[in-house]
């Protein structure tokens, strides 16, 4: 008889490639988010290779596009207070108005 699947919960960050004057943010900037998750999560994977395209409409109305880099990590506990003061500390480290974390409910299979 197998074992049942393991619930936890599946993190995702949304960062953004390039700064405000289009130019992109040095790899290192990247690669210390994913660090960081490691360290604290035991495992973090950012997809840099193939950035998302991203449109989204401005309070103007105009439309706006960035490209980003997911970044993704798995842990068996949310903590909502860490993720929030975390993304402050992304959105100070970017420059963003906002950064995007979504977290779902998952099985490891």
């Amino acid at each position: 008889m197998s074992a049942a699947p393991t619930p936890c919960t599946l993190v995702q960050l949304f960062l953004p490639l390039r700064g405000a004057d289009g130019q992109p943010w040095p790899r290192a900037m990247l690669d210390a988010v994913r660090d960081e998750l490691t360290a604290r999560f035991g495992g973090a994977t950012a997809f840099v290779r193939a950035p998302a395209a991203g449109a989204w409409e401005d309070p103007g109305g105009e439309v706006q596009r960035d490209e980003v880099v997911l970044v993704e990590v798995m842990t068996d506990r949310l903590d909502r207070a860490w993720w929030a003061a975390y993304r402050a500390t992304l959105e100070a480290r970017f420059d963003q108005d906002e950064v995007l974390i979504r977290a779902s409910a998952v099985e490891r299979l």
